[in-house]
């Protein structure tokens, strides 16, 4: 069995202020009681996060907890470093808490939790921000899905149309968006509008930890690893 760091003590003076002393410690006792229950964590990266179905996976995994926001506390929670570290080798968890991430703390096999997460993905409407991921072309004519009604919003948001007879027309082909475009508001807005979904859920797996100090780097780390800010909301199971 690894050493025991159970006994460390950390200091939150340095955490984001306007989170309460209490809350931090409070979360940090539950990560460490999460870290002696569970016997694997799970590091992972959302992408195109949507809170219902975040809602749904924590329901399916009612017998395991997530985390996800407050990186910074619950960082300090695990260990920053090797001699701060709550438990062998999480001082390498941490490293990752970086950015929009999360853990998942669970009693369930590797091979089970990687193919469930495999299979996850719920299609959405992309944001504001998102990238395209299909071009989209609307050719000049008719746009019958389209009511009467709703002309003058789809001329606001850049559209060229107008009413012919009463039917909403496009007056000439118009592109509301090319592959690996970023999504201005009125792009996403248009191809809400059209019923076209370019987004997709899914939690993406990094790495897992066990409880015999083993650390497993299971995909290829984003680039933005180091550069994206820590995400300092969010929100944990109770």
């Amino acid at each position: 069995m690894p050493k025991s760091k159970r006994d460390k003590k950390i200091s939150l003076t340095k955490v984001e202020k306007k989170v309460g002393l209490e809350t931090k410690q409070k979360l940090v006792e539950n990560v460490r009681n999460s870290v002696d229950t569970y016997s694997r964590i799970f590091v992972f990266k959302p992408e195109n996060m949507r809170n219902n179905t975040l809602k749904e996976v924590r329901e399916h995994w009612n017998h395991s907890k997530i985390f996800i926001g407050k990186n910074r506390v619950i960082a300090k929670a695990l260990g920053c470093t090797e001699e701060e570290e709550y438990n062998e080798n999480l001082h390498k968890v941490s490293v990752l808490l970086r950015g929009e991430r999360g853990l998942l703390f669970t009693n369930e096999k590797t091979d089970d939790v990687l193919e469930y997460f495999e299979n996850l993905s719920t299609p959405d409407y992309a944001r504001t921000g998102g990238q395209c991921v299909e071009t989209v072309v609307l050719p000049e004519g008719p746009l019958p899905e389209f009511s009467h009604a709703i002309e003058p919003q789809l001329r606001n948001l850049g559209l060229p149309t107008s009413l012919k007879k009463g039917v909403v027309t496009l007056l000439k082909e118009h592109i509301v968006c090319s592959a690996g475009d970023t999504l201005t508001s009125e792009q996403a807005r248009i191809l809400k509008l059209l019923g076209k979904q370019q987004a997709e859920f899914r939690l993406r797996m990094l790495a897992v930890w066990s409880n015999d100090g083993e650390f497993k780097i299971l995909a290829d780390l984003p680039t933005d690893m180091e550069t994206q800010e820590d995400v300092e909301e969010g929100s944990e199971d109770e």
